[in-house]
């Protein structure tokens, strides 16, 4: 039986290339057993004609297909829906009157509760997105990425890439980072202290299900990163929130019997504060006395514009208190969601186990395309171009925020953020539902906080994800809407 070519048509405003969409509903149609073995599809011509495509593309995608064998070509016989596709199943619809299985009597809710609502999926339809945590594509070497990729998928490397690795990582990965990227942080580590996540969320998440899965005390700096108290809700730990000055973390408040604190000393989240050398001392000298542990979470230590940045927590740990968290999300880009943990043995050996329950490891194609991206040369001159252009977005925001009036909050000069300071009787969250309406999007305080109202006052502007030609723009329509307020 022929295939009307009407069964087919083209979405000129998908960013879907044109031959994949026409793949795509060929393949769709054989899968929901519309197409059948030994139907005839139009002519490349006829078809091409109709959609207003060139001819081309619909023989490359009828060709593709064929090498997959969703396709038969036969000669002077045009293409036809093989035969050697695997036939669909079918089922039965249930009867009308088939009772549900009730979900909501095996489901408790707890995690979706936990899960923050504040983040708008669609910030890019926002003209000034002041949204932390997203890449500008353009600061991106895709080519070099894509290169790595190939790299990684060449024959002999693909062949030990098909294999699980059980609980191990990509050696070549672990190598560049033990040798390359922790000396940075003035951090010696060998193999064996150096775990691979997805990410430093996962990292964080190993290290409170090792250390506080089955109770315990913690502390935890107050504002925080808050999907850090979203994964210490899961846990039974008894959550101390501890308030930050413009030093971060004050080390005489940790209170006793705490088994584990969490911490972001080079670059406080969210206020940007360092700690200081001397306070990062008494911090330690403090967990080695009480016998706790420190987590580090070193975010975005990359993007310093104020000299040398201080060592991390970790290179000055030398009674091994300190878990260290690190990440590629900020550097190379979000969606590769690979991190990694350094600490003492017999903690990574325990992590290692628990990884290994939950996910095996990361995958290796990703873990070996990162190692070649890192190893020839691609991730220090991407680094170098993101903090000339962070420091020049910087600038243009510190103007802007100064011109209008604004008030910085806090006065840290890392990340890639100003943590923002509301006058007395204002909500951020109003602020927030308001400025969407202007096509701007800020982060309001209240996440961060234990006490959601404590962070009403405060709010967030990043400038990775929105060019330097639109902050002051961005920043003026934050002006007026407070002056509506």
């Amino acid at each position: 039986m022929p295939i009307p070519v009407e069964a087919f048509f083209i979405d000129r405003t998908s960013p879907v290339p044109l031959q994949v969409q026409l793949r795509r509903q060929i393949v769709e149609g054989v899968t929901e057993g519309r197409f059948r073995p030994g139907d005839r599809l139009p002519s490349s011509r006829r078809m091409a004609l109709y959609l207003g495509v060139a001819r081309v593309t619909v023989a490359q995608a009828y060709a593709e297909l064929a090498t997959t064998d969703y396709l038969t070509s036969l000669p002077r016989s045009g293409h036809r829906i093989s035969d050697r596709i695997e036939g669909r199943i079918t089922t039965p619809a249930p009867a009308p009157d088939t009772p549900r299985l009730d979900w909501q009597r095996h489901i408790d809710g707890r995690f979706a509760r936990s899960a923050r609502t504040d983040r708008v999926v669609d910030w890019r339809r926002f003209r000034f997105p002041f949204v932390y945590g997203q890449a500008d594509p353009e600061l991106v070497d895709h080519i070099a990425w894509r290169e790595c990729a190939v790299r990684a998928l060449g024959w002999r490397e693909f062949i030990p890439l098909t294999a699980d690795l059980y609980g191990e990582d990509d050696p070549e990965l672990i190598d560049y980072i033990a040798r390359h990227i922790l000396p940075r942080r003035g951090i010696r580590a060998r193999p064996e202290e150096i775990l691979l996540t997805l990410g430093a969320q996962n990292g964080l998440w190993l290290a409170a299900e090792v250390l506080l899965g089955r109770g315990g005390r913690c502390a935890v700096e107050d504002p925080c990163y808050p999907g850090l108290r979203e994964i210490l809700a899961m846990t039974r730990a008894e959550v101390s929130a501890l308030p930050v000055d413009t030093h971060g973390l004050p080390p005489e408040t940790i209170p006793p019997g705490v088994t584990t604190v969490f911490t972001t000393a080079s670059h406080q989240c969210p206020t940007n504060s360092t700690m200081p050398l001397d306070r990062r001392r008494a911090l330690l000298d403090r967990a080695s006395s009480q016998g706790f542990a420190v987590i580090e979470d070193d975010y975005e230590f990359e993007m310093s514009f104020a000299g040398a940045p201080s060592p991390a927590l970790k290179a000055m740990d030398a009674a091994g208190t300190v878990i260290y968290v690190g990440s590629f999300s900020k550097s190379v880009f979000p969606g590769l969601r690979l991190g990694y943990l350094v600490a003492d043995p017999t903690f990574v050996a325990e992590a290692r186990a628990l990884r290994g329950l939950v996910m095996r490891h990361p995958p290796g194609m990703l873990q070996r395309t990162l190692a070649h991206f890192l190893s020839l040369g691609h991730y220090d001159a991407q680094m170098n171009r993101m903090r000339r252009v962070y420091a020049e977005r910087r600038i243009v925001m510190a103007e802007a925020i100064a011109e209008n009036g604004l008030t910085p909050a806090s006065g840290g000069l890392g990340g890639s953020s100003f943590w923002m300071a509301l006058p007395p009787g204002l909500d951020s969250r109003a602020l927030s539902r308001d400025l969407r309406g202007e096509g701007v999007l800020i982060e309001p305080g209240t996440p961060f906080f234990a006490t959601a109202e404590d962070g009403a006052g405060f709010y967030r502007l990043a400038y990775s994800s929105i060019g330097a030609g639109l902050i002051p723009e961005g920043i003026a329509r934050i002006r007026a809407a407070l002056r509506r307020s």
